[in-house]
């Protein structure tokens, strides 16, 4: 363990830690889990409290209708490549294409990376079958490995600390690439609450608790139910927060969402990610938007329209449609205009490569995905891929 990381001390539980989680990692009994909790509750911030508000600060111009945002990266971060190189390709991307939205739109955006912590996945199954053989499924590098064996798929809380320091670098090169308040900003879904619970830190201006291992996180559509742990520790939190909001949710229920999220119902506070499917129509779509709006929540919308829209190919290979993505995004933009409401950005899986997991645009069929797929969970857009996208939403 690195010694920076290692101290002693075990305070109470926090209220959220007594809650059922869903998602979890199954750690058994691992004897590291205790150290693991304390090393991360005493280490260095990743993120400052100033930033956090910066940020914050942003985000309400965009639930103002005064700015945009794109929010983009990978899948599943790979805790292989977070070194200076590959964050600062993912980065020029991110810049690319906000630039480009930005000259579509009029409007300044904020640029937000899928980085620096997007380590773990929620998983539709415990389980799969790799060789014949039933393994646990692979839950992003910080949780276990995605080699098909069994030592690589045990769960390792270990690997929380390989994940902080992984996340520590690509925070450190996201800092050096910021020049103004617009970013770029680091998020993940903020999913293992062994990971994220101890990084809880006081913003020592203010006193409020933010989560110093982001600077925006998020919870899942597997995660959104209030009352349990994920949705009350985000409650608890001064940073900007994000929600999935699936075709599944009830305008009811995404009203209750807003308000333990956001009781104060400030702008620049919470940020619904719609991830409804392209083939949700726009009169289903459009009651969440209407209650939400009646509720005098004063949201950043964004549209994430890859989520909804994975398919399997005859052989069995995970991948999205071009056409389903634009298709989405068009939607939510013409939900949110008919409502007279600003439809605040996009956001999206990507790579920095020119890889092959996603159909459409230079991937011309099926044939194609073996090229370069390289992806260690979902198909993402490569960058030809995403300025198509981009210019079909905000032509």
């Amino acid at each position: 363990m690195n010694e920076s990381l290692t101290v002693q001390g075990a305070p109470a539980p926090e209220v959220w830690d007594l809650l059922p989680a869903e998602q979890q990692p199954q750690w058994g009994a691992h004897p590291d889990l205790p150290g693991v909790r304390r090393a991360l509750r005493t280490a260095p911030a990743l993120t400052t409290a100033e930033d956090v508000r910066t940020l914050r600060r942003q985000l309400a111009e965009v639930a103002l209708g005064r700015a945009r945002v794109l929010q983009t990266g990978d899948c599943a971060e790979d805790i292989h490549e977070c070194g200076a190189t590959h964050t600062a390709a993912k980065a020029r991307l991110l810049a690319e294409l906000a630039d480009r939205v930005a000259l579509r739109t009029g409007h300044p955006v904020v640029r937000i990376g899928r980085m620096g912590g997007q380590f773990a996945k929620p998983r539709s199954r415990p389980t799969e079958t790799a060789g014949g053989v039933d393994l646990p499924v692979f839950r992003g590098h910080l949780v276990n490995s995605p080699e098909p064996n069994a030592p690589a798929r045990r769960h390792d809380p270990n690997r929380m600390l390989q994940a902080y320091e992984a996340s520590a670098a690509v925070l450190r090169a996201l800092d050096g690439a910021r020049t103004d308040a617009y970013g770029p900003w680091a998020s993940h879904e903020a999913l293992v609450m062994d990971y994220e619970s101890p990084q809880m830190r006081r913003d020592p201006e203010t006193g409020d608790p933010y989560l110093a291992s982001t600077h925006f996180p998020w919870i899942g559509e597997r995660t959104r139910q209030p009352g349990l742990a994920h949705v009350e520790f985000l409650a608890a939190l001064a940073n900007p927060v994000g929600c999935k909001i699936g075709s599944s949710a009830t305008p009811e229920q995404v009203v209750r969402l807003c308000r333990v999220l956001d009781p104060g119902r400030l702008p620049g506070r919470l940020t619904l990610i719609l991830r409804m499917g392209a083939g949700t129509p726009a009169s289903a779509v459009a009651p969440v938007v209407e209650a939400v709006q009646g509720a005098g929540h004063p949201v950043v919308w964004l549209s994430d329209p890859l989520h909804g829209n994975t398919v399997q190919t005859a052989t069995g290979v995970k991948t999205r449609r071009l056409s389903d993505a634009v298709a989405e995004a068009l939607t939510f933009r013409k939900v949110l205009e008919e409502q007279g409401l600003h439809p605040g950005g996009l956001h999206l899986e990507t790579a920095a490569a020119d890889v092959t997991e996603c159909l459409g645009g230079p991937v011309t069929g099926e044939h194609a995905l073996s090229e370069r797929y390289e992806s260690l969970c979902d198909p993402r857009l490569n960058p030809a891929q995403a300025r198509e996208l981009i210019d079909a939403v905000f032509s």
